[in-house]
């Protein structure tokens, strides 16, 4: 008789052990998806005209080879991405005026000031043409 409990006791210990290895299992597997899951909106800045205006400013000065395009690690030069970047810049300047802190608006013209220069330098770095044959000229100053 002694025998048969030591089958009994050896089978709970069998299934004990299954039933940690299925949890451990569970817990591993849940955690890989949490590892996978995609950033939560908190870990973003809060969203601000400084923000907006640091956003499209990069935008420029990456594709104007002033920095390493964040996706490549490459210096590239896109000369007409560059001016659409300070073209929308512009865009929100006209469009906020008289809406800005006198600290926005200071901050807005300089940083335009700024690309435009650097535009304007890096234009003449690819021989002096332009961007783009029928591109307006709100651009540069």
């Amino acid at each position: 008789m002694s025998e048969e409990k030591k089958i009994i006791i050896d089978e709970d210990w069998k299934t004990q052990v299954e039933a940690e290895k299925e949890t451990l299992a569970k817990e591993q597997s849940e955690q890989s998806e949490q590892a996978e899951a995609p950033a939560e909106p908190q870990d973003f800045p809060p969203a601000s005209f400084e923000m907006l205006m640091t956003s499209l400013a990069t935008e420029a000065m990456v594709s104007m080879g002033q920095m390493p395009n964040m996706g490549t690690g490459q210096v590239e030069t896109n000369v007409p991405q560059a001016r659409y970047a300070i073209d929308m810049l512009q865009v929100i300047e006209e469009k906020t005026k008289g809406n800005l802190t006198p600290g926005e608006q200071q901050a807005i013209e300089s940083l335009l000031h700024q690309l435009r220069m650097m535009f304007v330098s890096v234009q003449q770095g690819q021989g002096g043409a332009p961007a783009t044959p029928n591109a307006p000229e709100s651009g540069g100053e």
